[in-house]
């Protein structure tokens, strides 16, 4: 009798042990479903800020051979797949707390795809968010020195410090480039040179030309993507590895 005993408890233990589980990944779904819900109102948000607000952007740009409006020659690639066949491009600002949100996500997916597709972050700063082009030529210049992910990271696992407010962050960018080490001259030209900010542009230009208008928006394979949940998101990057 006591064996059985031991077997029922044990049995039980297992169980609960199951069911805890299955409720931890319960939360996690859950958890990454109001993410991207917030993501999704994010940009609708934007999306009618950048409307309201209808600045006259930059010249568009012309195409080169081998590039495209999704990614140009000089597009930041966060990494690349060696065939080349599947491509996820995000328009983002450093800014934005949707990107922000969407940040760990993108990351997820970047790991689970290593070598299979090539991520490209390009820049959309939004007239609406005070530090946003400050922040994209802070990434801007420290990419001059090789540095453009180690910066795209910090920027968003510091955006509560910095964004959402109305007085100049180059001081704190600043010091994010002395953090990462950074010939602090050399990226004090950059961030301060108009050529940056042309850069910045161009991609702001190819971002309009594609119907940007929020961030973050996605293009996968030059198709707008529009994911509700990470599993969208590998629902649509399986379908296109696959094709």
């Amino acid at each position: 009798m006591p064996e059985n005993t031991d077997r029922t408890q044990a049995r039980r233990a297992k169980v609960a042990q199951l069911r805890e589980q299955d409720e931890a990944a319960r939360a996690r779904r859950r958890n990454l479903t109001v993410t991207l819900t917030v993501i999704g109102v994010f940009v609708v948000v934007a999306a009618a800020m950048f409307a309201a607000i209808r600045l006259s952007g930059p010249d568009q740009q012309p195409v080169a051979a081998g590039e495209s409006q999704y990614v140009r020659a000089d597009s930041h690639k966060l990494q690349t797949a060696a065939d080349g066949k599947v491509t996820l491009v995000e328009f983002l600002d450093f800014e934005c707390e949707a990107c922000r949100a969407a940040f760990p996500v993108v990351e997820g997916l970047r790991k689970q795809y290593a070598g299979k597709v090539t991520f490209v972050a390009r820049y959309f700063p939004l007239p609406g968010h005070f530090n946003a082009e400050r922040a994209a030529r802070a990434v801007e210049a420290a990419a001059a020195q090789g540095k453009f992910e180690a910066m795209y990271q910090r920027m968003y696992e510091t955006q509560t410090q910095w964004g959402e407010k109305q007085v100049p962050a180059d001081d704190v960018f600043r010091g994010f480039a002395r953090d990462l080490g950074l010939d602090m001259a050399a990226w004090e030209k950059a961030y301060n040179d108009p050529a940056t900010l042309e850069r910045i542009n161009k991609d702001v230009a190819d971002g309009q030309a594609l119907g940007v208008t929020g961030t973050p928006t996605f293009f996968l394979d030059g198709e707008r993507l529009q994911p509700q949940s990470e599993a969208d998101f590998k629902a649509a990057i399986d379908a296109a590895l696959a094709g």
